[in-house]
Parts: C-alpha cells; sequence; structure tokens
C-alpha cells in the first residue's frame, strides 16, 4: 500500500469513527481546534461536539525539547501535557475514555505502567498501548487521547 492510499484510508477511517459518534455537520459550529500554530500540521487537540481528541503529545521541558532517557520521567511530564490540554478544552481527566501509547521500547512498559497507574484517574480510559520504531525528539514514549463530556 502507498503512503498515499494508506493517508486515504486512515482519513475514511477517522471520518467514518466521527460520524458513527454521532458528530454531524450539527456539531460543526462547536468544534474547534486547540493548540493550532499556523504552519504547523497539526493542532495538539480538536473539540468536536461534546469530545475532545488530543493528538500525540510527550513530555517537552521548558524549552520544547525531550529530555531524559528515563521512561518514568518522560511518561510523568507527557500526563502531565495531557491533563493541561484536556483541562483546557474543559474537560476533566475522569471524561478521558480511550488512550494510545505509543513507546519505542516494550521492555519500558512496565516502569510506564507504574507511573501510568498513579497519574490517570480512576476507572482508567481504554488503552491501546504500541511499540514503535521510533518518535519525533527521541522521545521514548508519546501518547494520545478522546475525552468525551458526561
Amino acid at each position: 500500500m502507498t503512503k498515499e492510499t494508506l493517508r486515504l484510508v486512515r482519513r475514511m477511517v477517522l471520518v467514518a469513527g466521527l460520524v458513527g459518534l454521532g458528530v454531524s455537520g450539527s456539531a460543526v459550529g462547536q468544534n474547534k481546534a486547540i493548540g493550532f500554530n499556523k504552519g504547523a500540521p497539526f493542532s495538539n487537540a480538536y473539540v468536536a461536539g461534546n469530545t475532545l481528541y488530543v493528538a500525540g503529545q510527550q513530555g517537552p521541558d521548558e524549552h520544547g525539547k525531550v529530555t531524559g532517557t528515563d521512561i518514568t520521567v518522560q511518561t510523568t511530564n507527557t500526563i502531565a501535557v495531557i491533563k493541561k490540554i484536556v483541562e483546557g478544552a474543559g474537560f476533566k481527566m475522569t471524561d478521558l475514555v480511550s488512550v494510545t501509547v505509543y513507546v519505542t521500547d516494550l521492555a519500558d512498559v512496565p516502569a510506564m505502567n507504574e507511573v501510568y497507574k498513579k497519574l490517570m484517574p480512576d476507572p482508567k480510559p481504554a488503552r491501546a498501548t504500541v511499540q514503535v520504531a521510533g518518535l519525533i525528539g527521541g522521545a521514548k514514549i508519546e501518547i494520545s487521547a478522546i475525552a468525551v463530556k458526561q
């Protein structure tokens, strides 16, 4: 499958998912991008009706760089970034319904889980954990999330 075909399939799946979640043209007036910088290829998050889609986030320092090779530090910082986005959009961490965790090394998952269990609220959202070949900036972890206001 070519990269262009894969992009098209991903867009179709996203649209089908949004329709399945009940996001329609009637919700368009409520939709807004969060953390979009002109020239950037994505927004940090997007509100569609009562649903918040948080793009993959990493835990950068105050200079925007991923620091430290320790998965516990990177996980702590990444969840803090997600919390800031979620709460800044008017949602709560308990509104999280789905999370995808991308790690570069499955051996880091037990240590990541210890931090995750402490920082993510109960009940924990549904989650997938995926090993990837690499992440931008040399990060060891990236997390995307979906939150729904009750």
